[in-house]
């Protein structure tokens, strides 16, 4: 029996307390959150077993995962350094920066943990222990960061652990991480939150303003919904290497405005072809160091039991079918049903098992 000791019971805590409880071992978890809500409804839910107050429990763990914002990680180690831990403990974090992390952690060489700078790639624009779900992590990258060997030992040890979470663990180091997640996860954030406050200011006016926002704009900005105070955190630790970022995407958005003003119709082709062609490209990687997923579009109509439809008769064909979303594309009664396989082999099988039934729009 291991005990695993979590700090922050919100989506992330949650979630790997769910993907715990199906993992090949069994264990006892302590759970630790500044909101009582949260604890008192993972306890209802059977998703811990004793409560902490504060670091005061974690003394007791072979296993720490601290799932908060990074700026509370980084104070969270510093008082886990003072704490009397036990014996090659393993402590580990979530957090979405992972330099910053892994310097703080420093302060745990004199003690007796080890710890290892974790990231699962994954999350909801929703929040809270309510919010979490045991397959949020499923077929998602997550990230660890180990330095030494004991630490890989350690990496290893987490892996297997976490083996309920079905995610696709990758070692890199924190440098490579953070450039990485910061050109497709933190920089699109800014992108979505920036396009959003925009429009609302630009639209304020307009009695129609944002109401009439469909297709690429809700797809675009879902992601503007995340919690802020996380964002903030966020920033503040990968600031740099975003704001290198940020300096390029403004480059680019000044050529194509260039583009526009001079009329210049073959660079506005070629800036759209090179987009369509890198994004078809993301959804054909089959290695282990990409993405691993495959796309089926389906034009559906607007009729009861449309979805039960085609999830049984993916069914029934022993698909695995990774996620499903209707996308919002225009203002029509049909709709675009994205269905993401993780091979293309069912891809394929899915297609040929839908075409006799619906139409297929198109397949990445």
């Amino acid at each position: 029996m291991t005990t695993v000791f979590i700090h922050g019971f919100g989506l992330l805590g949650s979630s790997l307390a769910r993907a715990l409880r199906q993992g090949p071992e069994p264990v006892t978890i302590i759970g630790s959150d500044q909101d009582s809500n949260q604890l008192d409804y993972a306890q209802a839910e059977h998703l811990l077993d004793r409560v902490s107050a504060g670091l005061k429990l974690a003394a007791h763990a072979e296993v720490i995962i601290l799932a908060t914002p990074v700026d509370q990680i980084k104070r969270t180690l510093r008082e886990l350094a003072q704490l009397p831990l036990q014996a090659n403990v393993i402590v580990t974090d979530v957090g979405s920066t992972k330099q910053s992390v892994v310097d703080a952690s420093r302060c745990l060489e004199a003690s007796p943990a080890v710890f290892v700078g974790g990231h699962p790639m994954a999350g909801s624009h929703k929040t809270g222990a309510r919010a979490g779900r045991a397959d949020l992590f499923e077929n998602a990258f997550y990230f660890q960061t180990p330095q030494t060997e004991a630490e890989r030992a350690a990496a290893v040890r987490l892996k297997h652990l976490l083996a309920g979470t079905k995610a696709k663990f990758v070692q890199v180091t924190p440098k490579r991480h953070d450039y990485l997640v910061g050109q497709v996860s933190h920089v699109p954030h800014v992108l979505a939150a920036g396009l959003v406050n925009e429009s609302n200011q630009a639209l304020q006016s307009d009695s129609l303003g944002l109401r009439v926002a469909a297709g690429g704009f809700k797809s675009m900005t879902r992601i503007a919904a995340a919690d802020p105070t996380m964002w903030q955190s966020i920033l503040l630790n990968n600031g740099e290497i975003v704001s290198e970022q940020l300096t390029a995407y403004m480059k680019t958005l000044q050529e194509i405005q260039a583009a526009i003003d001079q009329q210049d119709g073959p660079a506005l082709f070629s800036f759209f072809d090179r987009a369509q062609h890198s994004r078809r490209q993301l959804e054909q990687q089959t290695d282990n160091q990409g993405a691993g997923f495959y796309d089926l579009f389906l034009d559906i109509p607007d009729q009861p039991g449309t979805l039960a439809q085609v999830t049984k008769l993916v069914a029934q064909a022993n698909l695995n079918l990774v996620n499903l979303q209707i996308l919002e594309v225009r203002e029509d009664v049909n709709g675009i049903l994205q269905l993401t396989f993780s091979t293309a082999a069912d891809a394929q099988q899915a297609a040929k098992r839908l075409s006799p039934h619906y139409h297929i729009v198109r397949r990445d």
